[in-house]
């Protein structure tokens, strides 16, 4: 009997992190135990850091606040914003695992159409373990799940696929919306679950959402940099796109794929609009700049390595973007100031220089 009660060890558990960026009590940790609870957790709290954060027993993990942060990294402890949930990029800079599963406090477990729960990390696992396809789409969508295929027309050269570096997860309840669009419809709520996992195309850029993300930090993980937002900073609510933006465009120079779709989360609060559109309201002007930026990024055959790749950019980002304001010559000095950081904390790693 004692036998029938050992919990069976889940995917990855010794290989994988799971970040949580907070100001409040982890009471959401509860309806996450049954996948969440064999994982060790890095929380990295905002704001305060004399407010003690309450984690429910049983869980394995660890929590940084600032003064953790500055003790950590000393000077270049400015490259992590404070009083805005991009500090969580902190916790995939200190965490030694080869995958990375982000999610946010208010994100609760959805269910699927069978009122089943779904076990979102489950399906981030399934998906970064998978090959994507980015040089060709596939009609079917993701070929390697169960049930699934390359289509005729398939280039058969191209069915290997190739390592996938992202897991962009969706949601279920509240959508990740702006404020413009938040203040318009105030009561839409998103009720489709649609059962699909797509590589996104080579060459194609995407608003990448935080609160429900998995990568490989040995791939990506120094390109995973969520800017300087929050406290002091002209712009917010920006930080996870800058940062899928700037993963997109590496991953595409360096072979990899990047993949959106399942699994879903229940986003349980909506943000006020009125304080989202004064954190966004340059960054919806900038955007306008921003993206044809990134869309027209060539870098040289010889940027080998995400750091390599990460530094170029940031140069690029200062000759380009800082005419529009010198706050992307602030941003491009902490994109190095990050990755001389991740060295420091990450020697000898896969990616480094």
């Amino acid at each position: 009997m004692a036998e029938a009660s050992v919990k069976p060890t889940p995917l990855l558990k010794d290989e994988l992190d799971i970040v949580i960026p907070t100001i409040r009590n982890l009471d959401f940790l509860e309806m996450w135990r049954p996948f969440f609870e064999q994982y060790h957790l890095i929380i990295v709290q905002d704001g305060d850091p004399s407010k003690t954060i309450k984690v429910p027993e049983g869980f394995d993990y660890e929590l940084y606040n600032r003064n953790d942060i500055n003790r950590i990294l000393g000077p270049k402890a400015s490259c992590i914003s404070f009083k805005d949930s991009a500090c969580r990029c902190f916790g995939y800079m200190v965490s030694k695992k080869k995958y990375i599963f982000t999610i946010d406090d208010d994100c609760f477990v959805a269910k699927d159409p069978s009122n089943k729960d779904i076990n979102a990390l489950e399906q981030h696992i399934k998906n970064l373990l998978s090959p994507a396809t980015p040089h060709f789409f596939n009609t079917l969508y993701d070929p390697y799940r169960e049930g699934a295929d390359f289509v005729r027309g398939y280039p058969f050269s191209l069915r290997e696929g190739v390592s996938t570096a992202v897991s962009h997860g969706l949601w279920l309840n509240i959508p990740d919306y702006d404020a413009p669009t938040q203040l318009v419809k105030p009561r839409e709520r998103n009720s489709r679950y649609v059962d699909a996992v797509l590589t996104i195309p080579k060459g194609t850029l995407f608003p990448m959402c935080g609160m429900n993300l998995a990568f490989n930090r040995e791939l990506i993980g120094p390109a995973m940099y969520f800017g300087l937002m929050g406290d002091g900073q002209p712009i917010g609510r920006y930080d996870d796109m800058w940062a899928g933006w700037c993963v997109k465009v590496i991953c595409d120079h360096l072979g990899w794929g990047v993949k959106t779709g399942l699994p879903y989360i229940w986003h349980s609060k909506a943000s006020n609009p009125f304080v989202n559109l004064k954190k966004e309201y340059k960054g919806i002007f900038w955007q306008e700049d921003l993206i044809p930026f990134f869309q027209s990024v060539v870098l040289p055959k010889d940027c080998t390595t995400v750091q390599k790749c990460y530094v170029e950019l940031s140069k690029l980002v200062k000759e380009k973007l800082g005419p529009i304001d010198p706050y992307f010559v602030k941003l491009s000095e902490s994109m190095v100031t990050w990755i001389e950081a991740w060295d420091e904390l990450n020697p000898g790693g896969p990616a480094q220089k």
